[in-house]
């Protein structure tokens, strides 16, 4: 778990924050198993925590074989993807963990559509490529395109 404590933030808000999240982590079925603290002034902008900090929870997560780095702040799309590639492992926030447990623990059909429907919203921005090749289609008449874009593709899904 990671957190960033901000200059108008004292130690024992963040420590509170984390003791929060790790409830929370634990609630979605995961074990909390380090916690990597940073004191900074602003988010960088892409990856939301400084470069040496970025690798020290690399290190962090490679040795201790974690999955999953779960940020207590929100985290932007760029971010993400920025912190997935770097780590090469999945990086969630706050929101991406209270969507899984209302998921979870969605029981009537209703509950389930409105948590779908959340989880849907929070995901849209975060398509991105994968890595897999698809052409734009082209446009004019008598020209088609090869093939569906990926962002249709994970739209789809």
């Amino acid at each position: 778990m990671v957190a960033v404590q901000h200059r108008d933030q004292t130690r024992y808000d963040v420590d509170a924050n984390l003791d929060e999240l790790a409830r929370l982590v634990e609630t979605a079925g995961a074990d909390p198993v380090a916690r990597v603290l940073q004191q900074r002034d602003s988010p960088d902008r892409a990856t939301y925590v400084g470069k040496g900090k970025v690798m020290e929870i690399k290190t962090v997560s490679e040795a201790l074989d974690a999955d999953t780095v779960v940020f207590d702040n929100d985290l932007t799309p760029a971010q993400q993807g920025n912190l997935e590639e770097i780590l090469k492992r999945s990086a969630l926030d706050r929101t991406a963990v209270i969507l899984d447990i209302f998921a979870q623990n969605a029981s009537s059909p209703e509950g389930r559509a409105q948590v779908e429907l959340a989880q849907l919203r929070y995901r849209l921005p975060r398509l991105r490529r994968s890595g897999r090749t698809f052409s734009q289609q082209a446009g004019g008449i008598g020209t088609r395109g090869p093939g569906e874009t990926q962002l249709e593709v994970d739209r789809r899904r």
